[in-house]
């Protein structure tokens, strides 16, 4: 029987935003998914990247397949980096840029980490959030193109689809505040990743990039 897991942060587990009543995404995917499938959620809300490896101790035997979606914590995490004076825009660049370095480290190492347990993985990329403040807004776009810029090229080296999320949720009411996902943009994360497991040969080991059609 096929057994998807959702590994990662609260991009999977959202349950705590949600509106009362509101399905959160694994319990959407689980509607989706074809009889026989299982889905289970390890993604734990606030953890980051190195968390991965913790939530790792807990797959269930009988997995088939994972998806993860991380590294926004991680991002959050350097908000700091924000308020720190420079002289030039040379010098803001080589800061962000030695952040993103160490964002590779550490993703590259969880992603040995899944890739050792030898099943079928899809990625996420980080998406751009909704947040009301418009200068807020354009920083934080342009500091997730940082990080997805790691996930993309460590999917294409490893030959591994990848969900775009900056696209799969495009749309402010996709979110229940700035950073988190609402129902509605809850059920197209579990609408495409459920589309993406129907379709995606994973015994190719080819990278794709997986988003709404235009």
């Amino acid at each position: 029987m096929p057994h998807v897991v959702l590994l990662g942060d609260s991009i999977f587990d959202n349950g705590a935003y949600v509106r009362a009543g509101e399905p959160d995404v694994i319990h959407q995917l689980r509607e989706r998914l074809p009889d026989g499938w299982r889905a289970t959620l390890l993604a734990v809300d606030g953890d980051v990247t190195a968390s991965v490896h913790r939530q790792l101790a807990g797959l269930p035997a009988d997995a088939t397949h994972l998806v993860i979606s991380v590294g926004g914590n991680d991002a959050l995490g350097n908000l700091g980096a924000l308020s720190e004076p420079v002289h030039t825009v040379a010098e803001a660049l080589a800061r962000f840029g030695a952040l993103r370095d160490q964002f590779e480290k550490t993703y590259r190492r969880m992603l040995d980490a899944v890739l050792a347990r030898n099943l079928p993985t899809a990625l996420c990329t980080v998406y751009n959030g909704s947040s009301p403040d418009a200068l807020f807004q354009r920083v934080a776009t342009v500091g997730a193109a940082l990080w997805d810029d790691v996930i993309l090229r460590n999917a294409a080296e490893r030959g591994l689809p990848v969900l775009e999320l900056r696209l799969i949720c495009a749309d402010p009411a996709d979110y229940a505040n700035p950073i988190e996902p609402s129902a509605r943009g809850g059920a197209k994360i579990a609408a495409a990743i459920a589309a993406l497991l129907a379709t995606h040969d994973f015994s190719a080991r080819r990278a794709q990039v997986y988003a709404p059609p235009a």
